[in-house]
């Protein structure tokens, strides 16, 4: 009964699902598998596992509006997108640099409320957008000729527009839709875009060591359902600024686990730019007027 108490704390669900979305590149890079393989397997591993509440969500609630379905199903391909390419971005490269990178997201999002909703930001926003993007190109490692940038960082650049596009979808679809049945939905069409994606490069979906499949499992499991069920709860418990700029603390526990798990280490440029990207983002989420929740872990 104690144990279960803690669990229901939001805090310690806020802790849980920032721990476990950290676990995502780490699995990845187990994997020794191309990333669009492991991003198939978590999203085909995720609809399995969410199936039955989805099932009983939908018996409670009914089946949800044409409309905001459609606007699900988009919000799944953008998901879809969004992971063949960051999870290309960490097999590519390591697992801090593109989980640093994809963090960026928020600016994107700021960008776009401005541009479809008319928000009105304020000058930090502007002024977080800046450093961020300053730790991102310390990142990527531009050299003087604007040369010698990493696919791997080029892809985790992409994904954070990606992603910040179907954050902007989500905001919308959510509103008629209950929390379950939008995740299962987005899920399962995510699911289809990545096998899609795996048809059409012709990767290889099945013969692998069973290391693979179970680096496959966990990813499935630890960020894509358990981050995701404990980001929901805290999500309905405290603060949407605050549990969004928790998770600024990610991208450090997975350089932690790169290290310790992987043995990976970091150059100088990479903890500097990170750094930098971090006060970036945290400006950014002081300043915005309105933040779009989160629906999903990376």
């Amino acid at each position: 009964m104690q144990l279960t108490n803690k669990l229901r704390n939001p805090y310690t669900a806020l802790v849980l699902a920032a721990t476990a979305a950290s676990f995502s590149a780490i699995f990845i890079k187990g994997s020794n598998a191309p990333g669009m393989v492991a991003g198939f397997y978590r999203m085909a591993g995720a609809s399995l596992v969410m199936a039955w509440p989805f099932y009983r969500q939908l018996r409670q609630s009914g089946i949800p509006p044409l409309s905001t379905i459609k606007l699900a199903v988009l919000c799944g391909f953008l998901l879809g997108v969004d992971t063949v390419v960051w999870s290309s971005s960490v097999s590519l490269g390591n697992a801090t640099t593109p989980t640093l990178i994809t963090h960026t997201s928020p600016l994107w999002v700021g960008i776009g409320t401005t541009i479809f909703f008319r928000t009105n930001l304020r000058l930090g926003f502007w002024i977080g957008c800046a450093i961020s993007l300053l730790g991102t190109a310390i990142i990527i490692g531009i050299d003087d000729n604007l040369k010698a940038v990493s696919l791997s960082s080029l892809l985790a650049f992409s994904s954070s527009i990606i992603f910040a596009a179907f954050l902007l979808c989500a905001e919308k679809a959510r509103k008629n839709i209950a929390a379950i049945s939008f995740y299962w939905i987005v899920t399962a069409i995510a699911c289809l875009t990545t096998l899609v994606a795996n048809i059409l490069f012709a990767t290889e979906l099945i013969g692998y060591p069973y290391r693979t499949y179970l680096n496959f499992i966990g990813l499935a499991l630890v960020p894509q359902v358990i981050g995701w069920v404990a980001l929901t709860y805290s999500l309905g418990q405290l603060p949407a600024t605050l549990v969004s700029t928790s998770f600024l603390a990610q991208p450090i526990i997975t350089a932690l686990l790169a290290v310790l798990i992987l043995g990976e280490s970091l150059k100088l440029t990479e903890i500097t730019g990170g750094a930098t990207v971090l006060i970036g983002i945290f400006i950014v989420h002081r300043n915005m007027q309105k933040i779009i929740g989160a629906t999903t872990g990376k």
